[in-house]
């Protein structure tokens, strides 16, 4: 008795279930410094000097890009003190640390690359 072939579970439907939220995530957090950015603020509120001596060689522009794109998304929250002269901080918001596994994974996964490409 020959065998049927049977049909393959992944679908189309399937595989957009997976593609659509995985493209939702790469195009908040795409771009060489977003996630550096997070990191940078995981260790504590920062100002923008600060992270901008953290996050190695990212210009003003950039950062100042980079963190209005962060806020609008709601990982980065930015805070105003009233004083002279004004005093502004960043910090990670409570949906900027829902990435913490995610950022533990690929640096789990960059390590392992790191290892078998380069040999370090």
């Amino acid at each position: 008795m020959a065998k049927t072939k049977q049909p393959v579970a992944h679908t189309e439907e399937a595989c957009n279930a997976i593609l659509l939220p995985v493209s939702d995530a790469l195009d908040v957090l795409k771009g060489k410094w977003k996630l550096q950015i997070i990191v940078a603020l995981t260790f504590g509120d920062k100002r923008f000097k600060e992270i901008s001596n953290e996050v190695s060689g990212i210009t003003d522009r950039m950062l100042s890009k980079e963190l209005k794109d962060l806020e609008m998304n709601q990982l980065v929250k930015r805070t105003v003190y009233d004083s002279f002269p004004p005093i502004v901080e960043y910090s990670i918001t409570e949906h900027g640390k829902s990435l913490a596994n995610v950022i533990d994974e690929l640096k789990a996964w960059g390590l392992l690359h790191r290892k078998k490409i380069i040999g370090k």
